[in-house]
Order: C-alpha cells, then structure tokens, then sequence
C-alpha cells in the first residue's frame, strides 16, 4: 500500500545533506546520475548544516577576553564555508542532465539532529548523504551523522560511500 502511494505521488523531494567533503559531492553527483525518479516533478533539495553559534563566555579558558572581532571572524568564516559547498553543490547540479529543480536550505545545529528535522519538517521522500568511512574507533568518537540519519528518519535513507581510488 505505501509503495502503491510512493509510485502515485505526484511531487518528490529528494534532500541531499551536504558538507565541505569529497565524499559528500560524489555523494551529489551519483544521485543526479542513478536515481530512477528524475523527473520534473521532483525536487532536490540541498541541505549544509553550519555548526551552532557558540555560546562564548566573557572569558575564555585561559581568562583572556573574547573580541568582538574574533567572534565576527568565526562566523563569517562559518558563512563563506556554506557558501562556498553550496556554491560546489550547485556547479555540480548544473553540470548534470537532471530535470529536476533545485532548492538550497542551510541549518544551523548538531548536523544529526537538523537533518532529521528537516526531513520531516519538508516532507522528503528520501534522503542522501555520502559517507566519511570512518573506521570503528574514529566513528565511535565522532559518530556517525549517516547512521544517526538511517534509525531517525521516516524516509528511506541512500548513503552512498565513495569508492577508494
């Protein structure tokens, strides 16, 4: 019955999470070449999720003032990295055939938990991330966005890993 629903929707939402790796514009570009509903009737939607604003204290850890300068520096900084993986996004969507159109969403937070809400927040009908393939230490320090992703999400999950040269 909801894969009968799935074949007779008439708008898709595909949400791509993307980030400043290799692995998540190979991500990108496998998607704009493989999946099977490229229509003009499904959007991609492409989602960068900057880190939280840090919360600062008058005084950092060693009792030296914050400037305001070094505070404004940190956050442009934060703003031309989402512009430019959006802007890498973007160049790789317009180099592909795909007849679907393009939406770009940037979120702040723990990349995890707004990429969850996002997808339930729009609606999508998938999402796909790339993966970092981290090993089992480096991944159990760090977690795993993707893995976090897949148990989380109401939507099918399309991790695509990138393959070792």
């Amino acid at each position: 019955m909801e894969e009968e629903l799935m074949m007779t929707k008439e708008h898709r939402k595909v949400l791509m999470a993307v980030d400043e790796s290799e692995e998540s514009m190979y991500a990108l570009t496998w998607c704009l070449r493989n999946l099977a509903f490229q229509t003009s009737n499904t959007t991609l939607l492409l989602l960068y999720v900057k880190p939280p604003p840090p919360v600062y204290s008058s005084l950092d850890a060693a009792g030296y003032l914050f400037g305001k300068d070094v505070i404004s520096a940190i956050e442009d900084y934060n703003k031309e990295l989402a512009d430019s993986v959006m802007d890498r996004a973007e160049a790789i969507y317009r180099n592909s055939t795909t007849p679907m159109k393009l939406e770009k969403k940037i979120g702040s937070g723990d990349a995890k938990d707004v990429i969850c809400e996002t997808v339930e927040r729009l609606g999508a009908d998938i999402l796909v991330m790339g993966c970092h393939g981290y090993g089992f230490f480096k991944r159990a320090l760090l977690g795993s966005v993707s893995d976090h992703c897949s148990k989380h999400v109401k939507c099918p999950v399309l991790v695509v890993k990138r393959p070792k040269n």
